[in-house]
């Protein structure tokens, strides 16, 4: 039996591209590419590789002119939306918003002058692409350092209403916001705030969380305590990594909490003496054979009669490891034995076979 569903904040949906972010769409997971936007073939590369991995949205550094006349050829040769990030110029974003981009990320308080912000603001509504208001807790403004002594979350709520304030005197809403901080506290502290004040979607992260491990292990602990209370409407883990990683790891996230589903969910026990066959070197080489697949397969890999029957029963393909051979599952039901020689190469075999029965079933509905 299932538990209850998060039940998420209600929100104004908006579009980048055509991928919708709030009201009752999906949790979109995205990332940032780590290229020189200068070297076309490189970063058009990664994207594609971002978007083969599961990406949604990818942000796209736009720091001078010649990297917006780079980022139209990138948008060219690639499907999805991309987000141009940039700071200080307006001019830059005028003419990312010429090029294509497909939301802009900016801080209207830091673009310029009122003049300028509204240039912006008119050429982004005339073309109805969405801003995206980008509030870190690294960059926040002087006069509210000096006002709070040190960033917190009343400081970073502050500095996003603002940004917001300046939207909505040029009636623009088709925005969303994030407000991140590296610290943990701070950042569900600042987003529990705001989501009680502004209805526009909102962008979850940790800033500046970390390495592979360290940066998964805080960003889950931080967007999983707000996502369980509904708030999010997109994220982006942000780690010290390559790009693929937040992919992966914010699949996992939105797996592990019944959000959304891609791929294959490996269930696995840490192992113990109990076990009757490599339950790590096991799983760590299915997690490979199998990262390519993109329908939705749960797979139990238990190493022996503890817990084994009772997780295989609820997967798709399950084992429970015994002696002289272990036990296959298929559809919660025991199905045949194996040996341990052939047992990656079965559940590989029986997951493939799965996968491609809910591939077809999918285009016959």
């Amino acid at each position: 039996m299932k538990e209850k569903a998060i039940i998420r904040k209600k929100t104004k949906k908006i579009w980048v591209g055509d991928v919708p972010i709030g009201g009752d769409a999906p949790i979109t997971i995205q990332s940032m590419t780590n290229t020189h936007t200068q070297d076309i073939n490189a970063t058009t590369t990664q994207i594609n590789a971002l978007a083969e991995a599961g990406a949604d949205i990818v942000r796209v550094s736009v720091p001078d002119m010649d990297s917006a006349e780079a980022f139209q050829k990138i948008k060219q040769n690639v499907n999805l939306p991309l987000v141009a990030d940039i700071h200080f110029d307006h001019k830059i974003a005028l003419k990312v918003l010429e090029n294509g981009a497909d939301c802009v990320r900016i801080n209207p308080g830091n673009i310029g002058s009122e003049q300028k912000i509204k240039e912006v603001i008119f050429s982004a509504k005339d073309k109805k692409i969405p801003i995206r208001i980008g509030v870190n807790a690294g960059s926040l403004e002087k006069d509210l350092q000096q006002k709070y002594g040190e960033p917190n979350s009343d400081a970073l709520v502050e500095s996003a209403l603002r940004h917001v304030d300046i939207l909505d005197k040029n009636n623009f809403d088709n925005f969303k916001l994030s407000i991140k901080s590296s610290d943990i506290f701070m950042a569900v502290e600042s987003y529990r705030k705001i989501s009680n004040q502004i209805a526009q979607p909102l962008h979850l992260g940790i800033t500046e969380s970390g390495s592979l491990k360290s940066g998964t292990v805080r960003s889950s602990i931080g967007l999983g305590m707000l996502l369980m209370e509904g708030i999010g409407d997109t994220l982006r883990i942000s780690l010290a990594s390559d790009p693929i990683d937040e992919i992966k790891v914010g699949w996992e996230m939105l797996k592990a909490l019944n959000i959304r589903s891609r791929g294959v969910k490996i269930i696995a026990c840490p192992s113990c003496s109990r076990q009757n066959f490599q339950v790590i070197n096991t799983v760590n080489k299915l997690e490979k054979k199998l990262s390519d697949i993109k329908e939705e397969v749960t797979l139990a890999v238990i190493g022996c009669y503890v817990n084994g029957p009772g997780e295989s029963k609820v997967a798709d393909v399950g084992v429970t490891g015994a002696s002289p051979k272990h036990l296959l599952y298929i559809n919660g039901k025991p199905a045949y034995k194996v040996e341990t020689s052939r047992l990656e190469e079965c559940l590989t075999k029986e997951v493939l076979k799965m996968a491609k029965q809910k591939s077809n079933t999918i285009l016959t509905k």
